[in-house]
């Protein structure tokens, strides 16, 4: 029994011998408020699972990863803990046709957001529980069968302190000091949930007439830690909750099948979100303790209907191993966004999805660890990096472009049909695409081989041939692919025509085609004819995956004109096609800077305009070349001080460019501005400096050598606070001093101290690019120690500091050698970890061609 890390063919074995019939655990987490215990701090666990075996007299395992096990019994045999229990597998032999194992353990409570989690609020000492298990942690609480297939119904039952309340996914009551929540439906381990704790709970409830005349009632919870209790704003989260039911239950046509519907918000969340049934949670962050603008707002609703939709993709229906992860994240990302913009006040989603989550896409696929839709997953380990913008967000881009190839309503009853079929089991691709088959009446098998079945992006490029009269003779478009990935893919393409009209010049389309791009080179010939365009948009309107490319007459039109675009989407494609060049070394970095900063003040998008700033900074940090970093910091900083104080006072646009100026803030006057609003000394009218921009301040003053350990100190008393306590935290190590480095790398590297909120602090401070020679003795420090990492902490703690800790900062040839050097030498180092340091060497690669492109440029 190799441990922890379980096998796709471990799996298949288990799931072809045993059947699970039903779990019962016992939690006592009363242990959870003694301030004397040792580490490991524990819990008590008791497991009883009745299951079948299909093959009598053979043997498997239970999965438990726990300090000790006081007790096993097997079919009312008890067993020696010492024997069969290795520290993450119970062994069990000469099964039965029917079987009963009860496992009584002690689990360990949680620092890094594994298993139950455990959190002790600074503000006013109070404990705060919550699990989290996606991939296979839920056997860090109880013992079980840790594998998506092997589904059951679970009766939990929670003793907790006095005063408590506590959470599952069925409905809880408390009996003689006990909470004992009602049996679930079939379910896989990995979404079963607690929360525990003093929290803030407040209510709601759902209420739908069905098609056949009866009423469903869903009772609705949102909670969070008391000290949020203020800015906590309830009534929209209930808001978006409620328009997504309508929306999912309007388009679905099964009905929400698990009872309550409790959302909590917890702290030190590794993650965005989580789908447990009837429990979602939340990171905290999601709970705005200041002014945000309004994408923060649809982001949040967008994650909201993210996991609903996995009520149904995902939780209703299960992927039978991690392979079809897809199966639920592309779906859900597909229909967050759909039910986002058909059922909320956030009409532009769309535009959100092309910009952001795409973008995340385009990167993900032109990385070394590139992998189709549908991924081979090995193992645990695997699975546990697969979460990532492949199986996000371009199984989503996939999606969108199979609704416009197959239709939006064959799409949907294909949807249905396969819910109704495979309700509380479990799926492959061939399930799913069985159903849409039926639906569209398409062959979707030659689809999927080519969307689901390769890996890369393909790139779109137009070719336009004009008359001596100024009319489009031809239009072609042009489909490439790299050389690693060189699959051509069908597309379907709207191809969109633009001109400037009105007196104000605005770039407007006046010409639309569809078509299906198949191969090499194909032709529009709707737009033969059409008057000369200024601007053609290959993917007009974000119907397909593709990286778009432009003719040079189109490019040149952009780089005088972007900003005259009128439509929003259009604008933004335009936007995300132009970083893709910057990222290909295509465009130096320094012209994109240049672009951002002449049209990005025009930009009405707030999500756009923040997208916009992240990326300029990145093209700054990652793509210039050295010679140039010092006078493109400047440029930019002038640029966003300009803005900011041409801003509507109190806009939304207000804040994102004071953001912004503080990012890239380096010059002393600009920074003594920063500290002068801090101190109330200077003023932008509108601009109102809350606790969340004070710390947004703090970290640059801090970087910079203003703001020293008694100021940060200071603001830590102002907002003693869980919030407060992680900005302090990252302002600290973010310091220009060797000795801070040098505490921060021990802290995260020699030492398991902190918790995983406090290490992803103190990396985000350590890694600041001002400080590229500070940090020069870490790039040696880093390779050394990464395998050690690696084998010795969690795999949250592990992919926290083996990718925020490489040193990309240290962007020359010498560190991309060493990276080799690590690569070639440690040949049988764990897959994963090897491929975290793949992928950052990638970027540096990446990052080196952008800065040879733009120093080109300079010369």
């Amino acid at each position: 029994m190799p441990g922890e890390n379980l096998t796709r063919d471990e799996a298949q074995e288990r799931a072809a011998l045993l059947s699970v019939d039903g779990y019962e655990v016992s939690l006592d987490l009363c242990s959870a408020l003694d301030d004397t215990a040792a580490e490991p701090r524990t819990f008590r666990s008791m497991t009883t699972i009745r299951f079948r075996c299909a093959e009598p007299g053979a043997a498997s395992f239970a999965d438990l990863v726990a300090p000790s096990v006081t007790a096993v019994s097997l079919n009312g045999k008890a067993l020696d803990p010492g024997e069969v229990f290795d520290g993450s597998r119970i062994r069990l032999e000469n099964l039965q046709a029917h079987n009963e194992l009860i496992v009584d353990a002690l689990c360990a409570y949680s620092r890094t957001g594994e298993g139950m989690h455990r959190f002790v609020d600074p503000e006013d000492g109070e404990v705060y529980l919550y699990t989290q298990y996606e991939p296979a942690d839920s056997r860090r609480v109880f013992a079980n069968f840790e594998q998506p297939d092997l589904k059951a119904p679970f009766r939990f039952e929670v003793r907790a302190p006095e005063g408590w309340t506590v959470w599952s996914n069925g409905v809880g009551e408390l009996v003689h000091g006990v909470w004992k929540f009602a049996e679930t439906k079939p379910i896989s381990t990995y979404i079963t949930a607690f929360v525990a704790g003093p929290y803030h709970y407040v209510t709601d409830s759902y209420t739908r007439t069905l098609d056949d005349g009866t009423t469903l009632e869903i009772p609705l919870g949102a909670m969070c830690r008391k000290g949020l209790a203020p800015y906590f704003d309830s009534d929209d989260v209930f808001l978006v909750t409620k328009q997504g039911l309508d929306f999912f239950h309007d388009h679905f046509d099964f009905p929400y099948p698990f009872g309550k519907y409790d959302q909590a918000f917890v702290p030190e969340y590794n993650l965005g979100a989580m789908e447990n049934p009837g429990l979602v949670t939340f990171r905290e962050e999601y709970i705005f303790r200041g002014k945000v603008t309004e994408a923060s707002y649809e982001g949040r609703a967008n994650v909201i209907l993210h996991e609903m939709a996995h009520m149904w993709f995902g939780d209703l229906v299960t992927m039978e191993w991690w392979d079809d992860l897809w199966l639920k994240e592309s779906f859900a990302d597909f229909m967050g966004a759909f039910a986002l913009v058909g059922a909320t006040r956030f009409e532009n989603g769309w535009i959100t999805f092309a910009n952001r989550r795409k973008s995340w896409a385009y990167r993900a696929d032109q990385l070394p660890s590139t992998h189709p839709v549908t991924a081979d997953i090995r193992d645990l380990q695997d699975a546990k990096l697969n979460f990532d913008g492949i199986t996000y967000a371009k199984g989503a881009s996939v999606l969108k472009q199979l609704v416009a190839y197959a239709g939006q309503d064959a799409f949907l009853e294909g949807a249905r049909r396969y819910f109704k079929r495979n309700a509380y089991g479990n799926t492959r691709l061939g399930d799913l695409l069985s159903a849409l088959e039926e639906t569209s009446g398409r062959d979707l098998a030659t689809w999927a081989r080519a969307w689901l079945q390769t890996a890369g992006v393909n790139s779109l490029t137009p070719q336009v041939i004009l008359s001596a009269e100024g009319r489009v003779t031809e239009l072609a478009v042009l489909q490439e692919a790299p050389e690693s990935h060189p699959e051509l893919r069908p597309h379907r393409v709207a191809v969109g025509l633009y001109r400037r009209e009105g007196a104000d010049g605005s770039l407007v389309r006046y010409a639309r085609a569809e078509v299906d791009v198949d191969g090499p080179r194909t032709v529009v010939g709707e737009l033969v004819g059409v008057d000369a365009p200024e601007l053609v948009l290959v993917n007009d309107d974000d119907l397909t995956y593709c990286k778009i490319r432009f003719d040079e007459n189109s490019l040149d039109t952009l780089r005088e004109r972007l900003g005259d675009i009128t439509d929003p989407l259009a604008r933004a494609l335009c936007w995300s096609a132009l970083w893709n060049l910057t990222r290909d070394a295509l465009m130096p970095a320094r012209d994109f800077v240049s672009l951002v900063l002449r049209f990005a003040g025009r930009e009405s998008d707030i999500g756009v305009l923040q997208m916009l700033h992240a990326w300029a900074n990145s093209a700054l940090v990652q793509y210039a070349t050295p010679e140039w970093r010092a006078e493109g910091g400047r440029l930019l900083a002038q640029g966003a001080l300009k803005e900011l104080r041409l801003a509507e006072p109190g806009s939304q646009h207000q804040l994102t460019w004071a953001r912004f100026f503080a990012t890239v803030a380096s010059e002393k006057t600009d920074l003594h501005l920063l500290l002068h609003l801090l101190e109330g000394t200077a003023k932008v009218d509108g601009l109102d400096v809350d606790q969340e921009l004070r710390w947004a301040f703090l970290e640059p003053l801090a970087a910079h050598g203003v703001a020293d350990e008694a100021l940060l100190a200071a603001e830590l008393a102002r907002d003693d606070t869980a919030s407060g306590k992680r900005h302090q935290v990252r302002a600290l190590a973010a310091r220009p001093s060797a000795a801070v480095k040098a505490q921060a790398w021990a802290q995260v590297v020699e030492s398991d101290a902190l918790s995983n909120a406090l290490v992803e602090a103190t990396i985000a401070g350590f890694s600041q690019p001002s400080h590229r020679e500070l940090l020069v003795p870490y790039a040696a420090k880093y390779f050394a120690a990464i395998e050690r990492v690696w084998a010795e902490r969690s795999i949250q703690i592990g992919m926290d500091v083996v990718k925020g800790l490489f040193p990309s900062l240290q962007d020359s040839q010498e560190t991309l050698d060493a990276t080799d050097a690590w690569l070639t030498a440690h040949e049988d180092a764990p897959p994963a970890l090897r491929r975290l340091v793949l992928e950052a060497r990638d970027d540096l690669a990446r990052a080196l061609r952008g800065q040879a492109c733009d120093a080109a440029a300079g010369s």
